[in-house]
């Protein structure tokens, strides 16, 4: 990129205004002290020059330039390139500078490299943004906070993120010195505190020439004519029109000075436009301020019950570890279906620490309606399976519910109808028993003789 290039790309930057104001507060100082730096910055090799920052120097560690905002760290950066303090350092340097400037945190001057970023938006290549940022590191005007790398930083599933370089804003000492400053403290953490002598008489210097060139432009607008400010005056000359005979534009007549489309002001009504009356009155009900619980049967919840069930829920979550991370209220409102069922807090902890759960539940609360509700669901399934096969859960149990005597009774019966059901069975087949004796007739006299009757 050539130098006259990057002059355009200068003055076609966002920040062309604040470059050019500080190109003119910088160089503006005490009679001749701008023709001087103006001709330091014409030869490489005239005048003194900053000795370059080189090796750790230009990291935030070990630096000896102060932190600067972007507007102030513009400033100290056009002044450097116009004292002539490095010999690469020219219009390119600027440009680059004014892309970093626009990106940087506006407090503490903080900013991404962005290689491919800033050669797109600067028109130049990345080559030439490596040089010119090395340039401004020379010159004390940036440090490292943060060395990139070709780490991945990037969460698994996503794509390929290298870590970011992140540059701050500084300002050398020599640019303090210049403008005699006054600074408190050393290295990244100094800050201006005051102006010497000779800065006191730069700075008076300074707001004289802006006052001057304020003068200038007013008298300036003054001598100008009227009309728009900053309007090209345009050269009357005289314009040769043909004659036109339009003889029918003669018999109209000229507009009336009268208004027009005079239309009758809209009338609301009650402040009501384009809404319907019904649609626009407000409901009377009253709401309820509170939220309202019932009980499976459909009767409310009353506040006994409520303090209840937590008291209850109290006794239970020191005792089952994995319930700690939901608060007492949703643990009673998930357990409502124990609590309601008049379970005490040693039964609920029984059941929950038959569940044997080897994780924890991120929602207890949650967790425990869910089950409870796939218990109740299985349930349901059993008794709707059991109607629908017929059991009748009363006449199986009748025989367990006997005395003792009548069970004994009713079990030796069977006994011995199904002995004589085996015996005859066996008689049809040809298969006799090989005694004599019928164990049926011996189970039989048994049972006459009075044995096994019951007392």
């Amino acid at each position: 990129m050539s130098a006259s290039a990057a002059s355009a790309a200068v003055l076609d930057h966002p920040l062309r205004e604040i470059v050019d104001n500080s190109v003119d507060e910088s160089l503006v100082g005490l009679p001749g002290q701008r023709s001087e730096l103006r001709s330091k910055a014409a030869g490489p090799g005239s005048g003194a020059r900053q000795a370059r920052v080189l090796g750790r120097d230009q990291d935030v560690v070990w630096t000896r330039s102060r932190r600067a905002e972007p507007r102030a760290w513009l400033r100290a950066v056009v002044w450097l390139v116009a004292a002539g303090l490095h010999r690469e350092a020219g219009p390119t340097t600027l440009v680059i500078a004014g892309d970093l400037a626009a990106r940087m945190d506006y407090r503490r001057g903080l900013v991404i490299y962005d290689l491919e970023g800033t050669a797109r938006r600067t028109g130049t290549s990345p080559a030439t943004v490596k040089r010119h940022v090395k340039v401004l590191r020379e010159l004390g005007a940036l440090v490292w906070l943060v060395h990139g790398s070709k780490r991945n930083i990037a969460l698994p599933g996503e794509p390929y993120m290298a870590t970011a370089t992140i540059y701050g804003a500084v300002i050398p000492a020599v640019f303090d010195e210049a403008m005699g400053h006054r600074l408190a403290g050393s290295g990244y953490e100094g800050r201006v505190c005051g102006v010497t002598e000779a800065g006191r008489e730069r700075a008076v210097a300074q707001v004289t020439a802006r006052s001057e060139a304020r003068r200038h432009g007013r008298r300036t607008e003054r001598q100008r004519p009227p009309g728009r400010r900053g309007a090209r005056v345009r050269t009357v000359r005289p314009v040769d029109n043909v004659v036109v005979d339009n003889s029918r534009s003669q018999a109209r007549e000229p507009h009336s000075p009268g208004r027009y489309h005079r239309a009758p002001a809209v009338q609301v009504d009650g402040g009501c436009k384009d809404t319907s009356r019904e649609r626009a009155t407000c409901s009377t009900d009253r709401r309820p301020s509170f939220k309202i619980s019932y009980n499976p049967d459909g009767s409310r919840r009353t506040a006994s019950q409520t303090r209840r069930g937590i008291g209850i829920i109290r006794q239970v979550r020191p005792r089952v570890t994995w319930t700690q991370r939901a608060s007492t209220r949703e643990l009673e409102v998930a357990l409502r279906p124990r609590t309601n069922a008049g379970w005490d807090s040693q039964m609920i902890i029984e059941e929950l620490h038959s569940w044997h759960l080897t994780w924890q539940p991120s929602n207890p609360a949650a967790y425990i309606s869910s089950r409870l509700a796939q218990q109740a669901t299985a349930e349901h399934q059993v008794a709707a399976y059991e109607v629908a096969e017929g059991w009748d859960e009363q006449a199986a149990s009748g025989p367990l519910a006997a005395s003792s005597p009548d069970l004994v009774r009713s079990v030796l019966d069977g006994l011995a109808e199904g002995l004589a059901t085996y015996s005859a069975r066996q008689a049809e087949l040809g298969l006799d028993d090989l005694s004599d004796q019928s164990a049926a007739a011996d189970m039989a006299a048994f049972l006459n003789s009075g044995a096994g009757a019951p007392a």
